[in-house]
């Protein structure tokens, strides 16, 4: 289930508030400039179908983004569980970044953690299936898929190396929670 949690950057440990309803959701993010949509597929679509298949199916809403956001490429990324790599690619974005450019993912399946640190707040977004996120260039945040990663998602690009993470040095990352399934987080 989708959920947002807001916490104040000093209290990693109590949420100020908690929403698990979407158009709620979109509202808060929507405050700090950060979009947030819910996508139904125009045809079944499951993890280990090809990505023209994916992107078929969403074809209608990833057409009207690159038209309003002019991005130049979009492509399909999925990651299993079993996947040999997955503990560095789980690393590479838990600590605060920002890119110089939207990071936009729209989840097929699965699901990831978005934590946002927007001046003294800090936003937790659990992505699910059919969610897409839009945090806004030099956005600093932090990305978590979790210890055994298991999601597809469509990402969009302005340029090659716009997702390039450009790292803050600071320790906030460490002290908010991480996705962890079984705890329920």
């Amino acid at each position: 289930m989708s959920r947002l949690r807001i916490f104040a950057e000093n209290e990693p440990g109590t949420p100020v508030s908690s929403t698990t309803d979407r158009g709620r959701m979109a509202e808060e993010l929507g405050r700090i400039g950060v979009a947030f949509e819910q996508w139904e597929a125009s045809q079944p679509v499951a993890p280990g179908d090809a990505p023209e298949v994916i992107m078929a199916a969403y074809r209608a809403d990833i057409d009207r983004l690159v038209a309003e956001r002019g991005f130049k490429s979009v492509d399909v990324v999925s990651i299993a569980p079993d996947n040999p790599n997955r503990e560095e690619m789980r690393r590479k974005f838990l600590d605060e970044h920002f890119h110089k450019e939207d990071e936009v993912r729209f989840f097929v399946a699965g699901s990831g953690l978005f934590t946002l640190h927007v001046g003294d707040g800090v936003y937790e977004v659990l992505c699910e299936a059919g969610d897409l996120i839009a945090v806004p260039d030099g956005t600093t945040h932090w990305f978590d898929m979790g210890p055994e990663p298991s999601f597809v998602a469509i990402r969009f690009f302005t340029e090659p190396d716009g997702w390039v993470g450009h790292f803050t040095g600071t320790d906030i990352a460490q002290r908010f929670p991480r996705l962890d399934p079984e705890a329920g987080r």
